[in-house]
């Protein structure tokens, strides 16, 4: 996947770094990492510091120091997650800040705009999401919505790209995703598929999975989507996931991933290795001298025990959401570094197998 600053190989996971930072970690060391890819948020950058500000300081990329890729999602899933904040009517969303309270209406045009300011490489479409349990005709309407919004939000992209707007425009190179829904129904999934891909946007992503239904029902619904998107356009399946997650959804034809599972698990004492996640706060680290993963070549493997980061966590140190930050991130993006070699090597079955029969033999810990 070429953008504007650089190519991403994918399959590939991206580090969220929601406001402009993926928390407890320099950009140094997702760097070292292989770090291709970044997330931010349009909804907290909007309120924080603001998109007009960035703009002034060249872009995000400029503005955070960041020269790789960088992918915006619209701020829907923030802005629909304040309940009783927020309203939603076919013009867009008007919602109160959680930070001052203040009421800001952001509709499908708006959001386009903003992320223009912001000069992502990558932005995301405003859509509807909706609760999970949602019944079909919730569904079909939030379906329905989200394809008007997402012709509204193309309209007003490509005249952006062709210069008709009074905006900052930091990233003349930026692509614009569609996004699928349709709740766990099939039907409204290959609905949506076929409407978003209807709009001609350079790639496609699924999203409104992941939010409470079991993971047969979300690859399930994974299988009912790729087949109507574009094969030679990436697929995105977002806020996914697990590690088995990612596995099972490359093995459904997706291409790109964020989750902040891996940071803030991290941060709350629970790390990942290739037999299962453990927690670093319990007591039979307490004496254990082994790195977190014998197999894992990073800092904080390298340098750290299990029984020091328990320490770390239980002392209530900074450092210890660094090192546990570190050390998750880094199994993340070998994991898909692997998937990759695998995938070149035409033996990802096998490495699929192997792994989800190492990984599922134990529980957290």
């Amino acid at each position: 996947m070429t953008t504007a600053h650089g190519d991403v190989q994918t399959p590939a996971f991206m580090p969220v770094g929601t406001q402009g930072a993926v928390k407890a970690i320099l950009h140094r060391d997702l760097e070292a990492m292989g770090a291709g890819i970044i997330l931010g948020n349009t909804y907290h950058l909007f309120l924080r510091p603001g998109d007009d500000l960035i703009a002034r300081r060249g872009g995000l990329h400029r503005f955070i120091g960041w020269t790789r890729s960088i992918l915006t999602d619209s701020g829907g899933y923030q802005v629909f997650s304040l309940a009783e904040r927020r309203r939603v009517d076919e013009e867009g969303v008007t919602f109160r800040s959680h930070l001052d309270g203040r009421a800001h209406l952001l509709t499908p045009e708006r959001a386009v705009e903003i992320q223009a300011q912001l000069g992502s490489d990558i932005a995301m479409v405003l859509d509807e999401c909706i609760a999970n349990p949602a019944d079909e005709a919730a569904a079909e309407a939030a379906v329905e919505r989200t394809r008007r919004w997402a012709a509204r939000a193309r309209g007003r992209f490509e005249a952006i790209q062709r210069g008709a707007a009074d905006l900052i425009v930091t990233n003349p190179g930026q692509a614009q995703f569609g996004i699928v829904q349709g709740g766990i129904y099939p039907r409204l999934r290959q609905a949506s598929a076929r409407a978003t891909v209807d709009l001609g946007f350079e790639a496609y992503a699924i999203g409104g999975l992941s939010v409470g239904e079991s993971p047969t029902v979300m690859y399930e619904m994974v299988e009912q989507t790729v087949p109507a998107l574009p094969a030679d356009r990436p697929h995105y399946l977002m806020g996914v996931g697990t590690p088995v997650d990612l596995v099972e959804a490359v093995a459904r034809g997706i291409d790109l991933f964020d989750c902040v599972l891996p940071t803030r698990n991290a941060r709350n004492g629970q790390l990942f290795t290739r037999q299962g996640p453990i927690n670093i706060k319990n007591a039979q680290w307490a004496e254990d001298d082994r790195p977190v993963d014998e197999a894992c070549g990073c800092y904080t493997c390298q340098h750290a025990s299990r029984a020091y980061l328990r320490h770390l966590f239980l002392a209530g140190e900074i450092t210890a959401a660094s090192l546990n930050t570190l050390h998750n991130l880094a199994f993340y993006l070998d994991m898909m570094s692997q998937i990759r070699e695998a995938i070149v090597f035409r033996r990802f079955d096998s490495f699929r197998a192997a792994f989800l029969d190492a990984y599922g033999a134990r529980r957290c810990v």
